[in-house]
C-alpha cells in the first residue's frame, strides 16, 4: 500500500475513535506519513478570564495534529515529551491552523514540530514533541 494511503487510513481509525478532538470541534488533514495540519475555531466556551484562548486548548490543538503526524506508518506512536511556546494571543472567532512536520524518525521514537497560526497567518504558537512507537499496529491488517 503506498505510504500516504496508509496515512490516511490510519488517521481515519483514529479520528473515528477521538472523542477529544471530536468535542473540541478539531478537523484534521494527513497529507502523508509524518505530517498533518488540524483546524480549530476558537469559541466562546474557549477562552478565559482575560478573554483569550485557553492555552490548552492550543496545546490540544498542537497535539492533535503531531499524533496524526507520527501514527501514520502505522505503528502506535504516543507522546514522550512536548514543549509549546505561545507567540500571541488566540482570541474568540480565530480560526487556528496547527501543522506538523516530522523532523527526524527512528526505529522507536521520532521529533516533530508544529506550527499553529491564524486566519491572518500570524503565529500563534511553536509546539516541539517527540514521540515513542510501542511496536503495535494501528490497523490490523
Amino acid at each position: 500500500m503506498p505510504e500516504h494511503e496508509l496515512a490516511r487510513r490510519c488517521a481515519e481509525s483514529m479520528a473515528s475513535a477521538d472523542s477529544a478532538s471530536r468535542a473540541l470541534g478539531i478537523e484534521t488533514e494527513v497529507s502523508g506519513a509524518g505530517a498533518a495540519s488540524s483546524r480549530m475555531l476558537i469559541r466562546e466556551d474557549m477562552v478565559n478570564g482575560l478573554n483569550v484562548c485557553h492555552g490548552g486548548l492550543v496545546f490540544a490543538l498542537a497535539d492533535t495534529a503531531f499524533a496524526f503526524a507520527c501514527n501514520g506508518y502505522n505503528n502506535r506512536t504516543f507522546a514522550a515529551s512536548c514543549h509549546i511556546d505561545f507567540l500571541r494571543p488566540a482570541l474568540l472567532g480565530d480560526q487556528l491552523l496547527a501543522e506538523a512536520s516530522e523532523d527526524y524518525r527512528g526505529r522507536r521514537s521520532g521529533y516533530y514540530t508544529v506550527k499553529i497560526h491564524n486566519q491572518r497567518n500570524e503565529p500563534v504558537a511553536l509546539f516541539r514533541g517527540r514521540s515513542t512507537s510501542i511496536g503495535e499496529a494501528i490497523l490490523s491488517e
